[in-house]
């Protein structure tokens, strides 16, 4: 059901004992709802987190998913409550069997190891992903009344990971005076971008690590206990402009077509006109990405997962030809491609 999640520093630092203590406690827990199970635990995954998931193998042979959210520093109460809103609205999701959130832990039906980013090619993607369209549009007419904001103070604390750990540790870089200018001007426009797009209900990582491949009712959705209430259009930037598997353009234009319509029959609040909503959809890709390229800088120099810098040629790709497109957004191409030729003179190579 769930693939691998970088680990941060302080899953890094647990004290085996700590660790063992942890667990002795979920297979107590475990045994008083399914005799004799505890010892088929085995480990399914590390949440990006301090969630930690494992699975069980119930008499029958069917298998379900452990998670351990402990309590002091994982508030489980949001992935409950969204998981109910999802099933709510026929949105393929784990259930919740059974779960002591004193305690921080839960069985989850198990969704399986198949994830869209596994079977995703030229001659699946437009089935699939017009299922996740039907997904994500069974999503966004869920009421987001009680979730938290995607606001301004959101917005510019996820971009400005971008100048801490990419421009200043990954780059060992500094703006000068008119780039810092550049680039607080590209923030605010962006920022009065997704604030006055219609707010739904937003995922946030919808995207193809997120989705699992289901034979029945696809996709199945993980990873949403961190929904907001934000713009219409972002969730489906990160679904075609992810930052693990990429697409042509003009492909890219034929889905955002395809949803654009399904969402309008539906009722979803996107603009009448494309052309409009696809340039929504663009800054809100533009957003993303600033923070998703600080986020794979801090998981390499923070957390020592090198691989995610393997993702950034991608991820800077895809900011510098739409940031190109746009003359508000035209700095921070400049920017990019201003500090990657500074490193390249000192022998850094992307």
């Amino acid at each position: 059901m769930f693939g691998p999640k970088p680990t941060p520093p302080h899953k890094q630092t647990m004290t085996d004992a700590s660790r063992m203590t942890r667990e002795n406690e979920l297979k107590q827990w475990i045994e008083g709802i399914y005799p004799g199970v505890a010892d088929t635990l085995t480990v399914a995954s590390a949440d990006a987190s301090f969630r930690s998931y494992y699975r069980i193998t119930l008499p029958d042979q069917s298998t379900r998913v452990v998670m351990d959210a402990p309590p002091a520093l994982e508030d489980s109460r949001p992935f409950v409550d969204i998981a109910s809103r999802l099933h709510k609205a026929g949105v393929h999701a784990p259930v919740v069997e059974h779960a002591d959130l004193s305690l921080g832990f839960m069985v989850l039906s198990d969704l399986g190891n198949i994830h869209y980013q596994d079977v995703l090619s030229l001659e699946t993607a437009r089935p699939l992903y017009e299922d996740a369209f039907a997904a994500l549009i069974r999503m966004q007419a869920i009421d987001p009344v009680g979730l938290p904001a995607f606001d301004e103070a959101h917005m510019r604390k996820e971009m400005d990971i971008f100048d801490e750990w990419y421009v200043g540790v990954h780059l060992k870089a500094t703006l000068n005076e008119q780039q810092t200018k550049w680039l607080a001007e590209v923030k605010a426009a962006l920022v009065d971008n997704l604030a006055h797009q219609t707010q739904v209900f937003m995922h946030r990582d919808y995207h193809c690590r997120n989705l699992m491949y289901s034979t029945t009712d696809n996709p199945a959705v993980i990873d949403f206990q961190g929904a907001m209430r934000g713009p219409v259009s972002y969730d489906l930037a990160s679904l075609l402009k992810d930052a693990y598997i990429s697409w042509e353009e003009e492909q890219v234009l034929d889905w955002a077509i395809r949803y654009w319509s399904a969402a309008r029959k539906a009722g979803v609040g996107v603009p009448d006109d494309f052309d409009h909503f696809y340039r929504d959809f663009e800054w809100a890709g533009v957003q993303r990405h600033l923070k998703i390229v600080g986020l794979f800088a801090r998981l390499n120099h923070r957390d020592g997962k090198a691989r995610y810098l393997d993702d950034l040629p991608l991820i800077l790709t895809y900011l510098t030809k739409t940031c190109r497109r746009y003359r508000p957004l035209a700095p921070v191409a400049r920017i990019i491609d201003d500090l990657q030729g500074q490193q390249a003179q000192v022998g850094y190579t992307f």
